[in-house]
């Protein structure tokens, strides 16, 4: 199983971007998935979660009502959309897969993880 984040990349404050995560294997469409980021000097933090089918989904409170998380099963990718990009979104995101059908908070909830993708915020 592997998990290919991409769509990172430089916005100014208030710009958005979009990430996505795609998954081979055939672990995606049955699996609750998530992100996490980590700033430099930090621990990594949960961001947001889904569901399996899309249902249910999760925030931080630092990006609630700014980020939205979808998904497409038929496609095997995960999605992120970021809004009103802030200086302290900045971060290295991860995608990752649940064990189970939903997407859990807690770090030790997720099975595979991606590689990894930049974002940085400028103000």
């Amino acid at each position: 199983v592997q998990l290919q984040a991409s769509g990172g990349g430089s916005a100014q404050a208030g710009g958005s971007l979009r990430l996505a995560c795609r998954a081979s294997g055939r672990i995606f469409n049955n699996n609750g998935m998530g992100w996490f980021r980590q700033a430099p000097g930090k621990e990594r933090e949960f961001v947001s979660a889904i569901s399996w089918n899309g249902a249910s989904t999760v925030y931080a409170d630092s990006v609630k009502a700014r980020f939205i998380i979808s998904r497409d099963n038929a496609r095997n990718t995960v999605y992120l959309q970021m809004n009103s990009l802030k200086p302290e979104d900045t971060a290295i995101y991860y995608c990752a897969a649940a064990r189970g059908a939903l997407g859990p908070r807690g770090a030790s909830g997720y099975t595979y993880w991606g590689q990894g993708t930049q974002v940085t915020v400028s103000s």
